[in-house]
């Protein structure tokens, strides 16, 4: 007769075959699924950048917003900063140092390894989009990675050398919609942290995201989150922005300071770029 496989038995298995049988021993369910109050795992989050319905694709591919203007896009960085993950008991764990650049064309950033997560059942997560004040302050020493603004350095790009401050989400392409003295080019930078020696624009924004499934972290489950940001609420979200009318002023190059990103409703509209579409609790 043949012997029908749980699902924890089964991960189990499956783990053994990836590391050889040695020392491996059949578990149950309940125990697979046992929570160590000392134990860690992984957990990865998965950035699958779209527009609209789409698969975003650089360079080529068309789109239109709200206002029938059509558009592509050429450049998609943004920073991802201050993690928690939210228990089902309602306890939160704060992901030490966790700063993160993801670039649209570099598929490596797009796969956030969080590891040392203690064991537990997730159930939603926050995160902030863009740098916070008291590390975008801090010596640059202290900002090494994925916040290194040095001219070698992985932040180069997104860093504002003239204000001394990260450009949290950097968006650009190209438009008929905008005149040919610009080179049919638009430009979306948002940053602006609220000031150091003085107030400034804070734009600095929190996400919360609630699970659509629970995310087991054991010491052999190791769960992916699978978050959709879609670019296409950076011009239709609450506020709906249209590149003519933009750019019609002659002297408009596009938006490079924190007080027009603020202004123009830009910062809360990439707030709704996220949302969490599926989770995989896969064997680790």
């Amino acid at each position: 007769m043949k012997r029908i496989l749980t699902s924890g038995v089964y991960l189990f298995i499956i783990n053994c075959l990836s590391t050889g049988f040695w020392g491996c021993t059949e578990k149950s369910d309940a125990e697979v699924l046992a929570i160590d109050p000392n134990g860690k795992g992984d957990l990865t989050l998965e950035f699958d950048n779209i527009v609209g319905g789409t698969n975003l694709a650089l360079g080529g591919a068309k789109y239109k917003n709200s206002f029938g203007e059509e558009y592509t896009i050429d450049i998609l960085n943004y920073f991802v900063s201050n993690v928690e993950l939210k228990k089902a008991d309602g306890t939160t764990y704060k992901v030490p140092n966790s700063y993160y650049l993801i670039r649209e064309s570099d598929v490596k950033t797009q796969l956030v390894k969080l590891t040392n997560v203690p064991q537990g059942d997730y159930t939603g997560m926050n995160f902030t989009i863009g740098v916070d004040s008291a590390k975008s302050v801090s010596p640059v020493t202290e900002r090494t990675g994925a916040l290194d603004p040095g001219a070698a350095g992985q932040a180069a790009d997104m860093y504002w050398s003239w204000n001394s401050g990260y450009i949290f989400v950097r968006l650009e392409g190209t438009s008929p919609a905008v005149p040919a003295d610009r080179n049919h080019q638009f430009a979306f930078h948002t940053g602006g942290f609220g000031g150091m020696t003085g107030k400034t624009a804070n734009n600095l924004r929190s996400v919360a995201l609630t699970m659509p499934m629970t995310a087991t972290v054991r010491a052999l489950i190791a769960p992916t989150v699978h978050l959709l940001v879609d670019v296409a609420r950076v011009m239709d979200g609450p506020t709906k922005l249209s590149l003519t009318t933009l750019y019609q002023d002659p002297a408009f190059r596009g938006i490079h300071m924190p007080d027009a990103a603020l202004k123009l409703g830009l910062t809360d509209n990439q707030k709704t770029m996220f949302a969490i579409d599926h989770v995989h609790n896969d064997p680790k």
